[in-house]
């Protein structure tokens, strides 16, 4: 006898959505909506397939791997644009962009690193450096690659380094080291991070999953933030590497800062952008000659319509 026909069967549609790192508690929203079923009630069958260092996302997404991605930015999606990408963001669940400088204790403000060095990421040119040099005067030549190890921050007094709010401080405070860490958007700095970036061919192709998927993710943030351990269960599945300790400093820090639910989210909901914000990115790109702006429309950079209409309140 079968027993097909004797339950509905709501068929998921397929979704997937790739990170840009090691899975870990700046991730903890998106795996919360898988851990606790929040895609599901939305109809979506979700899979959250982790980046890293070596995985180029946007090559993988554009080859239909993911049908979104974690940009960084909003900053670092134009620019994918610029370069011939079809990718439009859609919402962007940090309000601040976590990336800091990060300094032995005698440093007290930015205009203290004139003279230092100051350990980058390669993509940091691209990034947040031009604008550090513009605000703060710093040159070229006070940087040296920043390989993702703390070591030689820790062996040298006169070296600062960058790092991500929830992650390097905390490595740096269990290595016994006394640092102060200089957030970058207190200064002004534009940029959004932790976006949904999608391709333009899936925003119009599948909207009703794009829409669904952006507000399940934002109410899956608003889930991990009021407890996190569904989701952490699952990123230490991902990252074995990842610890209870660091999960915990993590999203204390996340609501510590309002990176979630603070500046125009309190008001407008999780993962909400706005034109101004976003024309504040775009015209950063522009003054630091970091894109053509005849190659890439702002307007065509973002679809805001998506995360306007989930208002998932913090």
């Amino acid at each position: 006898m079968s027993l097909v026909g004797l339950q509905p069967v709501q068929a998921q549609e397929k979704f997937t959505y790739m990170t840009n790192w090691y899975a870990q508690a700046e991730h903890g929203g998106f795996y919360q909506a898988v851990a606790t079923g929040i895609y599901k009630k939305y109809g979506l069958d979700v899979t959250v397939k982790m980046g890293g260092p070596q995985v180029n996302i946007v090559q993988l997404m554009a080859a239909d791997q993911a049908d979104c991605v974690m940009g960084s930015s909003d900053l670092q999606m134009i620019q994918v644009r610029e370069g011939g990408v079809p990718v439009t963001t859609v919402g962007a669940v940090f309000q601040k962009d976590p990336q800091v400088l990060i300094a032995h204790d005698d440093v007290k403000k930015f205009e203290d690193l004139k003279g230092k060095t100051i350990l980058i990421a390669s993509s940091a040119h691209r990034g947040y450096w031009p604008w550090l040099k513009a605000k703060f005067g710093f040159t070229d030549a006070q940087t040296r690659p920043y390989t993702f190890n703390i070591q030689p921050f820790v062996a040298d007094p006169n070296v600062a380094q960058q790092g991500y709010l929830t992650s390097e401080p905390f490595a740096i405070q269990k290595a016994g080291v006394k640092a102060n860490t200089l957030m970058f958007s207190d200064f002004g700095y534009p940029a959004y991070a932790t976006t949904i970036s999608c391709m333009d061919k899936t925003v119009q192709t599948r909207t009703k999953a794009v829409a669904s998927f952006v507000k399940a993710s934002m109410e899956g943030w608003k889930s991990y933030l009021a407890d996190p351990a569904p989701a952490n269960a699952l990123i230490k599945k991902d990252n074995p590497n990842m610890t209870d300790e660091q999960l915990a400093y993590s999203v204390s820090k996340l609501k510590e800062m309002g990176m979630v639910t603070g500046g125009d989210a309190a008001k407008m909901g999780i993962g909400i952008m706005t034109d101004v914000r976003a024309k504040a990115s775009y015209d950063f790109l522009v003054a630091a000659k970091l894109i053509d702006p005849a190659k890439v429309e702002m307007s065509k950079s973002y679809n805001l319509s998506f995360i306007k209409d989930a208002k998932v309140m913090p």
